[in-house]
């Protein structure tokens, strides 16, 4: 079953991401079967700027294959930009989908990835970013049962028990920089009630813990939990590996991707209508046409980075070389 694949893009950083997204995936998966899709948010309310993508960008996506699909912002906008990834799930095609963060690059055909759509899951390249418990309490099962309480979800069969009690791992937690199912609007629909009413409302354990930006991933373990999913099964170890990286930040993806990832991206930055596009984001001028992206690779031992990733950004940042 061929899904529908899509990311999120709006005027700025975004835009330009997009271009190295549809370009690598378009490089990738020569007559790919399904819809490339680009999502783009639309002004309103919730927006005090036109976050729409500019025509040179649009023509660019358009001209990978790409389709813009527009949708509008009830809940979140400019406040929690990355409330678009839940409210465009209602404006997708029926069908099965994945949806992908617009920072990643393909580097193989996603045809390499077995999804079983019936049961949705989530990326795991994550570290233990939420919730944070305090001192004295209350702690992560707590935290995370509390939530499971509140939407009617059986808690303990989340769990992973080869892990220790109170330690992260033991707890369904998703980084959302990719998740599929196969139906859109069930899946947005449950995502948009859940990560609202924690919003809203939170419960009490959650009185401590920051939501912003960590609510997109609190709310998808709990979506994909309460529709059947869970971890990912082995058969989809090439997204974060052979097929895809979410690569996050330009100057993380020099530092510590593998050096198949560094020739996809120079390589589809490369195209002379595609430099003409990218040299106006500062990064990517800087990082891929100066050259000062290799020059940053070479002072990070991808064997000995360190152990987590805000230790690597700090580093970078030292070398003045963190450009976002």
């Amino acid at each position: 079953m061929v899904p529908n694949v899509v990311c999120v893009a709006q005027a700025g950083r975004l835009e330009y991401e997009a271009v190295l997204f549809a370009a690598s995936f378009a490089a990738a998966n020569p007559g790919f079967g399904g819809k490339l899709l680009v999502a783009e948010p639309q002004p309103g309310p919730r927006w005090s700027i036109d976050p729409r993508i500019s025509a040179p960008i649009r023509a660019a996506l358009e001209g990978f294959g790409a389709e813009i699909l527009a949708f509008e912002n009830h809940a979140f906008g400019q406040g929690y930009p990355y409330g678009n990834k839940i409210e465009m799930l209602a404006a997708l095609p029926p069908g099965p989908f994945v949806f992908f963060d617009t920072d990643t690059l393909f580097t193989a055909p996603l045809a390499g990835a077995s999804f079983d759509f019936a049961r949705p899951s989530a990326s795991m390249r994550r570290e233990g970013t939420w919730p944070e418990p305090p001192l004295y309490g209350p702690g992560y099962t707590e935290i995370w049962n509390s939530l499971y309480d509140r939407f009617g979800l059986d808690f303990a069969s989340s769990l992973d028990l080869t892990q220790p009690d109170e330690y992260w791992e033991r707890y369904l937690y998703f980084n959302a920089g990719w998740f599929f199912h196969s139906d859109p609007q069930a899946f947005g629909k449950r995502f948009l009630d859940y990560a609202v009413s924690i919003r809203s409302d939170p419960p009490e354990a959650l009185a401590s813990q920051s939501l912003d930006p960590w609510l997109d991933q609190a709310a998808l373990p709990l979506v994909i939990h309460g529709l059947g999913g869970g971890r990912p099964d082995p058969g989809l170890d090439g997204l974060d590996g052979a097929i895809s990286c979410h690569y996050r930040a330009l100057p993380l993806l020099y530092a510590r991707e593998s050096d198949r990832v560094v020739e996809v991206l120079e390589a589809v930055s490369a195209p002379n209508p595609v430099k003409r596009l990218l040299r106006d984001y500062d990064p990517i001028r800087k990082l891929v046409y100066q050259g000062k992206g290799q020059k940053l690779r070479a002072l990070f031992d991808r064997e000995a980075l360190p152990r987590r990733e805000q230790m690597l950004r700090n580093a970078i940042k030292r070398e003045g070389l963190w450009l976002r």
